[in-house]
């Protein structure tokens, strides 16, 4: 029996904030969620989807040039797994 927790009143805010602006941070405590919460708004998108997971050295590599890596980019990126500089 799967126990997937519903997401559908965070999804619907997250989705409510890209409409108003250009970038949206989804932050919290580790295994929360929030890699999940943007998959699934990623599933229910029909724009380009952009996923850059920060833990891939190819997509950490990509993004050592960030205006070159992102400026070309049209409709929704996705970048995970950000962490603090320690």
């Amino acid at each position: 029996m799967s126990c997937m927790i519903q997401r559908d009143r965070e999804l619907a805010t997250l989705r409510g904030m890209l409409r108003r602006h250009p970038a949206v941070g989804i932050i919290g405590a580790g295994q929360v969620g929030k890699t999940t919460l943007a998959r699934i708004l990623m599933r229910g998108e029909s724009q380009p989807i952009h996923l850059f997971d920060l833990e891939s050295p190819e997509d950490l590599a990509r993004l050592a040039e960030p205006t070159l890596a992102l400026k070309p980019l049209r409709g929704l990126v996705v970048i995970d797994e950000i962490q603090p500089l320690r």
